[in-house]
């Protein structure tokens, strides 16, 4: 994009010309992206940039809130009370994560595109201040495309990585949501005059696409801004449309890139950890699995006197953090049930522990907000059916919303905390 004659603009508080490039450049330095006339579309521009990237600041700042909703539900701080109503809650606040996480991708390629003749602007720093800007959309853009994509790959369970997924997408989402705002305020007088009036830009775009078109090599018939938005926002729409049947199973028929219907599985339930993965295998079929239950009264119950206790059931969606979730009809013996047999007192927290003895969630403990609501399950039976063994067999624990990495399986003993 190139600009009339010492044509110069605000951008913040720092003064900088737009993309004079051969006017100041050194000679040698004049080509490629340097060179005269490199950024010809007039789609480079204020308003351009500024309603995608409004687009895109409400898709990172709903995927932000959502996000620490999904990591406070399951790394609970004491002082936060924990919402067991609506059931729901988890499935569709994860569920809207992962959208808008995807619906993001598009977002930020047109971003980019519509932004990036700016990083051959010359002089590349102006002041320090300018560099202080630099620096912050440098670190915007890098924890966007990391949360992005590592984001994209949890969903499909890829981890080519060796640190922990979790707490650095935690952390640097923070960083980047920093970033967004401090790239915001920076920013406020492009954004509000690029969305202000489009009839008063509408000349000054008319005259740069003339520009365009007259330069060296121009294009008539350029794509216009119109068209550009349009294929935007069918890209998001179809992204969102072909994914969202995971946690959607209204829409589970389109769902085409998603990595996993949310029917398929053993008992119409998808799973993620298998009992040969868990090696639980053999300790879960073993005939003499007894659950302990410590406490005031410690007891211990076979499968049999299990299934004699008084069975309710429950229907709750399982919900996963990669974005699916379903619903489902449980049948087991109340949590609640099994503490007070063991006398525990009221607001006790509860550590179930799994067959399994390796892994993050081997181990699970349980606020008393879920451990004390009549809805949570320890589940013997799915859909009417004993649990299958990837489901958790003989025993499993189903909660209200709550994330399906702490609906604990292959559960052999609860203790009271």
């Amino acid at each position: 994009m190139s600009c009339p004659e010492g044509s110069e603009r605000l951008y913040g508080t720092v003064k900088f010309p737009r993309f004079r490039f051969p006017d100041q450049a050194p000679t040698w330095l004049r080509h490629g992206p340097l060179r005269p006339g490199a950024f010809r579309s007039a789609l480079h521009d204020e308003r351009t940039a500024s309603l995608i990237g409004t687009a895109l600041g409400i898709a990172f700042a709903t995927a932000f809130v959502t996000g620490m909703i999904s990591h406070e539900l399951q790394h609970p701080a004491s002082w936060w009370p924990l919402p067991t109503r609506p059931v729901w809650f988890y499935r569709f606040t994860q569920g809207l994560h992962v959208a808008s996480g995807l619906a993001s991708i598009p977002l930020l390629l047109a971003k980019l595109w519509t932004v990036y003749p700016r990083l051959f602007a010359w002089p590349p720093l102006t002041s320090v201040l300018h560099g202080l800007e630099r620096l912050s959309i440098f670190v915007l853009i890098s924890g966007a495309i990391f949360e992005l994509v590592t984001g994209l790959l949890n969903i499909v369970q890829w981890y080519p990585w060796q640190f922990y997924f979790t707490n650095a997408h935690y952390l640097v989402a923070w960083v980047t949501f920093g970033g967004l705002l401090l790239h915001v305020a920076v920013k406020a007088p492009v954004i509000v005059r690029g969305l202000s009036n489009k009839a008063a830009q509408a000349p000054e775009a008319e005259a740069r696409q003339a520009e365009a078109e007259a330069a060296p090599g121009g294009r008539r018939g350029a794509v216009s801004r119109r068209a550009m938005l349009t294929v935007t926002g069918v890209a998001v729409g179809v992204v969102t449309v072909t994914t969202v049947g995971e946690s959607v199973t209204s829409l589970r028929s389109v769902d085409l890139l998603a990595p996993r219907s949310p029917t398929f599985g053993p008992q119409g339930v998808p799973i993620n950890r298998t009992a040969v993965q868990a090696q639980v295998e053999t300790t879960a079929l073993d005939p003499a699995w007894r659950l302990n239950v410590t406490g005031p009264r410690p007891y211990e119950l076979s499968l049999r006197e299990l299934s004699a206790l008084p069975q309710y059931t429950a229907n709750l969606p399982i919900a996963c953090v990669e974005g699916w979730s379903v619903n489902a009809s449980w049948q087991g013996v109340r949590v609640i049930d099994l503490l007070e047999r063991v006398g525990a007192p009221a607001g006790a927290e509860v550590r179930v522990i799994s067959l399994e003895r390796s892994g993050s969630y081997a181990t699970m403990l349980m606020p008393h907000e879920y451990a004390e609501d009549p809805l949570t399950l320890l589940a013997l039976r799915l859909h009417g059916q004993p649990l299958s063994l990837d489901h958790g067999y003989p025993a499993r624990i189903i909660a209200p919303a709550r994330p399906g990495v702490l609906q604990t399986k292959w559960v052999s003993r609860i203790e009271v905390l």
